[in-house]
């Protein structure tokens, strides 16, 4: 399963980065305004910035409703790097440009995906990624590890290529059982990402270690 990071900020971008396990990065307007940047020239730069950091795919996401839009914007954020994935809203504009950017070899990322039918939909247009936001189901008592489920059995059923990608993911179960139930992706915080590393019979183990050698070589 590859590993994103759901943020626009460079310091946690550089980070995971440093971890060795980050393959790309999503990002959403939202996120731009959490970390400040404003205007359309310093979002495009701050794109650049990213891609310039990481080595995998990276999700920029178009403002845009109409499908002309969509289009404009979406040409304009493919043409600042070969590692930006345009990010397209499931509504019927986002999935007609999923569709003339698919068409056109460029990546595509259909985000905001809720149900089965709209990742079914999303994959008809030849997507790259579909973003099944798992998080925001938990929020409203409906259970977002199983729309997973139902993705991947159905793109399993028919062979399409397009990739899961879990998306608001807010914990390290959420990545945990994304992995076991055949995620392709998963995008998430920082926070969640580390907090695989953390077991504390990890902790007292090595805390055992390091007394025990310096009890032998003093």
């Amino acid at each position: 399963m590859k590993f994103f990071i759901d943020t626009a900020n460079l310091a946690q971008i550089k980070e995971a980065q440093a971890l060795g396990v980050l393959d790309g990065v999503t990002t959403n307007p939202s996120l731009m305004a959490k970390e400040g940047i404003t205007g359309k020239n310093n979002i495009l730069k701050h794109y650049v910035d990213i891609c310039n950091l990481v080595d995998g795919d990276v999700s920029a996401e178009v403002n845009a409703l109409d499908f002309e839009g969509m289009v404009k914007e979406g040409e304009e954020l493919a043409e600042l790097h070969e590692q930006i994935v345009v990010k397209l809203p499931m509504t019927k504009e986002g999935v007609m440009a999923a569709k003339y950017f698919s068409d056109k070899g460029i990546k595509t990322n259909v985000t905001l995906v809720f149900s089965a039918g709209q990742a079914i939909l999303a994959a008809k247009a030849g997507a790259t990624y579909v973003s099944p936001f798992i998080g925001r189901l938990d929020d409203v008592s409906t259970d977002g590890l199983n729309l997973i489920q139902e993705i991947r059995e159905i793109y399993d059923n028919y062979g399409f290529e397009t990739e899961i990608l879990a998306a608001s993911v807010r914990h390290t179960m959420h990545i945990v059982n994304c992995a076991k139930i055949g995620a392709d992706v998963m995008t998430g915080p920082l926070s969640a990402i580390t907090g695989l590393l953390k077991h504390p019979l990890t902790d007292i183990g090595l805390a055992q270690f390091v007394a025990d050698f310096e009890k032998g070589n003093k």
